[in-house]
């Protein structure tokens, strides 16, 4: 009935589920795990020894139980990096869980400067160490994150050099182990806090020098992940000759002490009042010589005759006005003449020609009278029979007459008419 699955109404006793974790953790079997020792109690008379691995990167830890000989044989301290051998106990009466651990080894610096040489090659082969990828620190950062140890040489370096550089520069520090279990977790929480900020625009880890094992943190790659995922430029300065932490190839910029970072995280007051000073009179001088050159080019745009003399064109051009005025007037006058003096001609020759001078010869235009008025000029005498009244127009005006004969002219084999 215990193996069945649990249910409100059907719940499973403390003691079954003590004993499946307990079956469950035993077929692990035996493993080799590497931390970090934090805590080590081997009390006096005592066959066992209590000690705490944790996890260098993150914020994790396991108890571990050892022969107190296997301890004193080692002289293991707390900080000692070592790998164990054992196999995990869950004590179903306390409910905890434990390493057992029958051989512990020592990791000695070789072994962790070889460790750190292959994460660099993989970090770099990742291209975490791309100089294209780093970024330009601001020119004047607006608040400067620190992270250092507390009360430390390093904190003092960085905010001394900084503000006698730049008294106006601002901080915020804060502190961590920079050495140690606890390091990598702290400075990963502070950087991540940091790195929100918005106010802070720059970003340093300080530490001052120290041995290899105590620079180890800052090799670490889950530190090393975290600097290049950040948005704000982290400068590394941390102190140490002649071993290099990966911290400075993933960082944006490597100073070789806190002093040095604190010189390169703001400007020179005095430098950029110097600078500010040179700018200024190469401005004066540019503006001098600018408004020099204008000058002389008003005067000599002053000297030309345009602007010495600007109504002697316009006089002259006014006289030209007035001479092609002139002409024109002329010639519209020769030209009025000349079409005058052809419409007279022209005149006289269409009055020469009209009916009038015709009639004022002695000639006479007759048109025969009917009822219904005018009808027509009379061409021949076969036109205006006798008894016809007729309409005779003359120079001065016009008569009125009958046809009383028709006489025939002999000369022009035609006829004459005859009327009172």
């Amino acid at each position: 009935m215990t193996d069945q699955k649990s249910s409100p109404e059907h719940p499973w006793p403390v003691r079954t589920v003590a004993r499946k974790i307990f079956e469950w953790i035993n077929r692990l079997g035996d493993v080799w795990v590497e931390g970090q020792l934090t805590q080590l109690s081997a009390r006096p008379g005592t066959a066992t020894a209590f000690l705490t691995l944790r996890d260098p990167s993150v914020d994790m830890s396991m108890t571990l139980t050892a022969p107190v000989a296997l301890v004193r044989e080692l002289q293991l301290t707390e900080g000692s990096r070592v790998v164990v051998h054992g196999k995990p106990n869950y004590f179903p009466n306390r409910g905890t869980l434990s390493l057992r651990v029958d051989e512990i080894r020592a990791v000695g610096v070789g072994e962790l400067l070889a460790r750190v040489e292959r994460l660099k090659k993989l970090l770099a082969a990742e291209g975490l160490f791309d100089p294209r990828r780093k970024r330009r620190l601001p020119f004047l950062p607006g608040k400067i994150g620190l992270i250092t140890g507390r009360a430390s040489a390093a904190e003092r370096d960085v905010l001394t050099n900084a503000r006698a550089r730049w008294p106006g520069a601002r901080f915020r520090v804060v502190n961590v182990a920079v050495q140690g279990a606890l390091a990598v977790p702290q400075i990963l929480t502070a950087l991540s806090t940091l790195d929100r900020d918005p106010e802070v625009d720059v970003i340093v880890l300080a530490r001052g020098g120290g041995s290899v094992e105590d620079l180890l943190p800052f090799s670490d790659e889950a530190l090393c992940r975290a600097v290049a995922q950040a948005r704000t430029p982290v400068v590394s300065a941390i102190g140490h000759e002649p071993d290099t932490p990966l911290l400075d190839h993933v960082a944006d910029l490597r100073c070789s002490t806190p002093t040095d970072a604190g010189k390169r995280v703001v400007p020179d007051v005095a430098e950029e009042t110097e600078r500010v000073r040179q700018m200024r009179d190469r401005a004066r001088r540019a503006l001098h010589g600018w408004v020099g050159r204008e000058r002389e080019l008003l005067a000599a745009l002053r000297s030309r005759p345009a602007l010495s003399d600007p109504h002697g064109p316009l006089d002259r051009r006014a006289q030209d006005v007035d001479q092609w005025r002139e002409r024109g007037r002329r010639a519209i006058r020769a030209r009025l003449d000349s079409e005058t003096a052809g419409l007279t001609a022209t005149a006289a020759r269409l009055t020469t020609l009209g009916p009038a001078a015709t009639l004022a010869r002695g000639y006479a235009v007759v048109q025969l009278v009917t009822p219904d008025g005018v009808d027509g000029v009379v061409r021949s005498t076969a036109d205006a029979p006798a008894g016809a009244r007729l309409r005779v127009r003359v120079a001065d005006g016009a008569l009125r007459a009958v046809v009383q004969d028709v006489e025939d002219v002999e000369e022009g084999g035609g006829g004459a008419l005859s009327g009172a």
